[in-house]
């Protein structure tokens, strides 16, 4: 399904049934919807939620825009390659749940999402019931990679489907899990899945200047005033701890929720708790 949101057009997906509590989850960088997991909503909509995942700009059958990204000359402070913010990505959101028929909706972003979903709640309130940040961080300056995750985040663009499986598995045993096996099958087919739902290295460029000349969010956080949840691996070599903790700290009444092992993925052992801990949230938000 596609819906027109802040000027683009943005295409999603809905689980569930239109009685259930409404929950929106936010992927990371150059990730497509597809990266939520159909058993890991599915568990979610076990447990009393319409879910909705969708893809962002710049990935996927969403709008894609055409500006060339200068990550080099992001990373020194030159603003001149950006071609859209994280601000602007969360007005994408909150348009998306306007078109949804949503007054508001339980809000779930991992990593880059993450950081959409903290802007969403410091840009538009009244469109947030509670919010979950997971593999996430108030700003640029807080969590940074280790310098093997950085590598894998600059590797040169694959040059087809089947080197970006390839890749795609090799990046993940980078930043990935290291407490949990990896499931490289699973990992190897959204690649491939992914390539030929459009497959756009310039898109993911746009995205992570996004997220290197963005604003620190700290004080905005400090003013949200919904139910929050922070996860965090604490083994994650992309977004190191501390940009978990930060986002923690800065939200008033967050919990932080950390797991040994965990890196800069979602561990399909771990989602139960996952998933327990995200329903006690959206469940506290009804029940208040």
């Amino acid at each position: 399904m596609r819906a027109t949101a802040n000027g683009i057009e943005i295409c999603y997906e809905v689980f569930g049934e239109p009685d259930g509590r409404p929950l929106l989850l936010v992927m990371g960088l150059g990730m497509q919807m597809i990266g939520w997991d159909e058993d890991f909503i599915g568990m979610l909509v076990d447990r009393g939620h319409q879910v909705v995942r969708f893809d962002n700009r710049d990935v996927g059958l969403s709008t894609h825009l055409a500006q060339e990204p200068d990550l080099m000359a992001a990373l020194s402070g030159d603003r001149s390659s950006v071609a859209y913010t994280l601000d602007d990505m969360a007005d994408d959101t909150a348009g998306l749940i306007e078109a949804l028929g949503w007054d508001s909706a339980h809000v779930v972003g991992a990593s880059m999402g993450g950081m959409i979903v903290q802007a969403l709640a410091i840009r538009h309130p009244g469109r947030v019931r509670t919010l979950t940040s997971i593999m996430s961080t108030t700003g640029p300056d807080v969590g940074q990679p280790t310098e093997a995750a950085t590598a894998a985040l600059f590797a040169p663009p694959a040059p087809d489907r089947d080197a970006a499986a390839q890749r795609a598995v090799e990046t993940w045993r980078v930043i990935g899990s290291p407490g949990f096996a990896m499931d490289t099958d699973r990992v190897a087919r959204v690649a491939r899945e992914s390539y030929d739902r459009g497959y756009d290295p310039a898109g993911t460029g746009r995205q992570l200047v996004a997220i290197i000349t963005a604003d620190d969010r700290t004080e905005g956080l400090r003013e949200v005033a919904v139910p929050a949840l922070v996860i965090h691996g604490e083994d994650d070599p992309l977004v190191t701890p501390p940009g978990g903790a930060a986002t923690a700290d800065a939200i008033p009444g967050a919990k932080l929720l950390t797991f040994p092992g965990m890196g800069h993925d979602l561990p399909r052992e771990l989602w139960p708790e996952i998933v327990d801990a995200i329903t006690e949230l959206t469940g506290r938000e009804t029940a208040g």
